[in-house]
């Protein structure tokens, strides 16, 4: 929902965050790498129970992430192989978060509390699934109630306020388990037609068909090399 509605314009206010950044030397895969980092000391802190600080380096560890987009951009360094990097890091730094999370209901609260996180995590692999899944088949599949954005500033929410964090997680699973079934409906509609999908098959036999005939023109060429060459022999025989 914030990485529809809000994205352009957060977009525009980094921008020039992201020039200055470009003069410092430093490149998106170090904020990525940075972020990460903070992350890891979030969990830690986190588990530990010490929230209050646990929050201030969750917001410390999702400023590069919101940062290295418009480094790449700033820098004309985006790729494929950043982009790769940054989905994979957030994935990694969204189970850190949440098994901070896990570690400290696990020691202070009730233990069966502890699976709340562990479930939330699991809903949001889904999630990240189906668009990725989708993707490749040529669909769209983004937007609904619960993204990553929304997920990182509920879960601040209950780190400001550690009376509700149970709660708070609570509503983040039941919103998670909502956008899973949106992301899956909006797919499901686009695959009943699903032209960019018939695009992609067509596509590929025709690649397919092309490397056949490849082969046959190949083939066709070494047999008649073969043959130039016999007939040379003989040529030579004879002489």
């Amino acid at each position: 929902m914030f990485d529809g509605k809000f994205r352009t314009p957060i977009d525009k206010a980094v921008r020039p965050i992201g020039n200055g950044l470009r003069k410092t030397g430093l490149t998106p895969d170090h904020l990525t790498i940075a972020g990460l980092l903070f992350a890891c000391a979030a969990a830690v802190t986190i588990g530990y129970g010490h929230l209050r600080w646990g929050l201030l380096l969750v917001v410390l560890a999702a400023l590069p992430d919101l940062l290295d987009g418009a480094l790449a951009k700033a820098s004309a360094t985006a790729s494929q192989r950043g982009a790769f990097f940054d989905s994979v890091v957030d994935r990694v730094t969204d189970a850190l978060l949440l098994g901070g999370v896990a570690w400290h209901l696990a020691l202070s609260k009730t233990p069966q509390q502890s699976v709340l996180p562990f479930a939330v995590m699991a809903l949001s692999s889904v999630i990240s699934y189906q668009r990725a899944k989708a993707e490749s088949l040529g669909l769209y599949a983004k937007g609904g109630l619960m993204e990553r954005a929304e997920r990182i500033v509920v879960l601040c929410l209950g780190l400001l306020f550690p009376r509700l964090l149970v709660p708070i997680l609570w509503v983040m699973l039941v919103l998670t388990a909502i956008t899973c079934v949106q992301r899956f409906v909006m797919v499901w509609k686009q695959a009943e037609v699903a032209p960019a999908t018939a695009q992609r098959i067509a596509l590929r036999r025709d690649r397919r068909m092309i490397r056949r005939d490849l082969r046959e023109q190949r083939r066709e060429v070494r047999i008649q090399r073969r043959k130039t060459i016999v007939m040379r022999a003989r040529r030579k025989l004879d002489d």
